[in-house]
């Protein structure tokens, strides 16, 4: 439909001489009636202006409804490159700034092209039709949200496999049988060399940011990947760059492929506002931390650390702001929990580390603070990326101390940004601008009273080394709890089976008990008749000559029944040790060292020689 256009006329992509700059340069400009348009110049010279749908790119019936469903109509200019080769099966490598769309992009071709011309056939266990490749967990488990809807419609299952989690579920699946899988790279060839999953049956394999891979070292391991996929299949791949090896997988695996690039490597967001605050001093920019994050809006904080971002959020949710942090210190369950109180709204403020920076789609995040700046310019971008996203408006701030200055300038200056810094403070105009509305104060939660230092925090061993060491320190206080239940179950075993000398009440149980439990057998009988019996008597006999380390002896007095400390080891001359083999372990008996908690038995048919 003709609409009147105040830009120039630009050329189309598919007419005659089209340039794709021409083809994104008429999205910056749309026309005065507000609809998106694809601009085409007639050979007469007449401008026709048509809004361009899903639909009219060729994307199915079910998946255009699947998209309406979820507030998708109108397709990024990324979408409009790469759609119309995509769905006719042809290779791609597609460039695109972060929030561009790229994973619409290959999802609607390869759900369309499995669920239609290449659909067909029983599931097969561990042989799935589509594989997606991805750096980060947070990045998979995005793009499987993605998937899932438009898979849904045809009535094709997804997976997700990564690092961190259990395997089995992720067997599980694959055994079931599963049509696209959705993978970081680690995890699935340990997956494929258990034998849980083949790759010769994927029609379509899509490889995204290919060159956070590279930075990640994920490379090699990707083309032993790719190296299991049928060469004939289809392959697309996204990347922001084509250094650091990626033009390797290209030349490789890619055949004859179309390249779309929407915008160069450095690009950022035209909608997105830079600002640089420069503050002089640590505490300062803690203070102007605090009030930057106290807004009422999503806003995300980058520091370089994991350490300095799990004690940044803490610091926050104790000054009133709720704070949740996201890094790789953290279990996959945890990450998972805390990005979904920040995607739901419960807290407003998340702090990460780079983990974050690719992958991660909240709506509506209206900051994005980096706290501490990042090291290298593609980092500022994909960081950046979190806010202004899919059309929206969002402000960038880098937060400057005087030694950061020089590096930070170099930085921006790569990543084509020009800004002016400010020298601000929490009270400057800019930054109570930036905050907007200040949420209300949030008491934080009461936190357990972290342990003492060198207590455990898992429980009371309940080891014999450890009773022996509690018994040292307690000395009487302790030792009627200890003897009463260490003899009470060393004395039921001697009743079972003969190792408990007071286990059936008399001194032939505690013959053979001696040895191993002499020291807690008169323990039950105590704590019963407040008297002990032979098999304590016994059992206390044979520890005082035998200088056992195993354990304190038990004298039962009814309630006045207390462990007593630790007996000397005897000399030489009374109980001389039995050589317990091994090498270099000498023995008391040849005067070489005793280990520590080192039982050392008399040599009995030495005792018997020499009586």
């Amino acid at each position: 439909m003709p609409h009147s256009c105040e830009t120039p006329d630009w050329v189309g992509v598919d007419q005659p001489g089209a340039v794709l700059e021409e083809q994104r340069r008429c999205f910056l400009n749309p026309c005065a009636s507000g609809v998106t348009p694809i601009c085409y110049l007639c050979p007469k010279g007449t401008t026709v202006l048509t809004e361009q749908t899903f639909s009219s790119l060729g994307v199915p019936a079910p998946l255009v409804a699947a998209l309406a469903a979820d507030g998708k109509t109108t397709p990024f200019p990324i979408q409009l490159d790469t759609l119309p080769d995509t769905l006719n099966g042809r290779d791609v490598l597609g460039r695109g700034k972060t929030g561009s769309g790229k994973t619409l992009a290959f999802s609607l071709p390869m759900v369309a092209r499995l669920g239609g011309k290449l659909s067909g056939g029983k599931r097969r266990s561990g042989r799935p039709l589509g594989l997606v490749l991805a750096p980060t967990r947070e990045l998979a488990t995005q793009i499987s949200a993605v998937i899932e809807p438009l898979a849904a419609a045809y009535g094709l299952n997804t997976t997700t496999i990564f690092g961190g989690v259990s395997q089995n579920r992720q067997v599980a699946a694959l055994k079931a049988g599963v049509d696209i899988v959705v993978a970081c790279p680690g995890r699935l060839e340990d997956l494929m060399k258990q034998g849980f999953v083949s790759l010769d049956a994927v029609e379509i394999t899509v490889l995204d940011e290919a060159d956070h891979m590279a930075d990640l070292g994920f490379l090699p391991v990707v083309t032993r990947i790719l190296d299991k996929t049928p060469s004939n299949g289809q392959r697309m791949l996204f990347s922001a760059t084509l250094d650091n090896g990626v033009d390797k997988l290209v030349r490789r695996f890619l055949h004859n492929e179309v390249l779309h690039s929407v915008d160069e490597a450095t690009s950022h967001v035209s909608a997105m506002t830079h600002h640089v605050f420069e503050t002089e001093s640590v505490e300062s920019k803690r203070v102007l931390v605090e009030k930057l994050a106290s807004g009422t809006g999503r806003r995300i904080l980058f520091m370089r650390t994991k350490h300095h971002a799990k004690k940044l959020a803490r610091q926050l949710t104790d000054a009133g702001i709720p704070a949740v942090d996201l890094h790789g210190n953290l279990s996959q369950v945890a990450r998972d929990r805390n990005l979904a109180a920040f995607s739901a709204g419960d807290v407003k403020v998340l702090v990460a580390t780079d983990v974050a920076a690719r992958g991660v789609h909240v709506d509506n995040i209206e900051l994005v603070i980096h706290v501490d700046p990042p090291a290298e310019h593609k980092a500022y971008l994909h960081r950046s990326g979190r806010t202004a996203r899919a059309g929206e408006e969002g402000d960038v701030v880098t937060i400057v101390l005087p030694t950061q200055r020089k590096d930070t300038a170099a930085l921006l200056r790569k990543a084509a940004i020009t800004v002016t810094p400010q020298h601000v403070n929490a009270k400057s105009d800019a930054v109570i601008a930036l905050t907007g509305e200040v949420a209300e104060y949030v008491k934080p939660a009461p936190r357990a009273a972290a342990p003492a230092r060198g207590q455990s925090q898992g429980g009371r061993s309940q080891g014999a080394n450890a009773q022996r060491k509690r018994s040292r320190r307690g000395g009487e206080g302790a030792g009627f709890y200890e003897g009463e239940r260490d003899g009470a179950r060393e004395g039921g075993r001697g009743g079972a089976g003969g190792r408990g000398g007071a286990g059936n009440g008399g001194g032939g149980g505690g013959a053979r008990g001696g040895r191993n439990g002499a020291a807690r057998d008169g323990a039950r009988d105590g704590a019963r008749d407040g008297q002990p019996r032979g098999g304590a008597r016994s059992g206390q006999q044979r520890n005082s000559q035998q200088g056992s380390g195993r354990g304190a002896v038990v004298a039962g007095s009814g309630a006045s029944e207390q462990r007593s400390t630790h007996q000397p080891r005897q000399q030489q001359s009374e109980a001389p040790s039995r050589p317990r083999g091994g090498k270099g372990r000498a023995q008391a008996g040849n005067g070489g060292p005793v280990r520590v908690g080192q039982v050392v038995r008399p040599n009995r048919r030495a005792s018997s020689s020499g009586h």
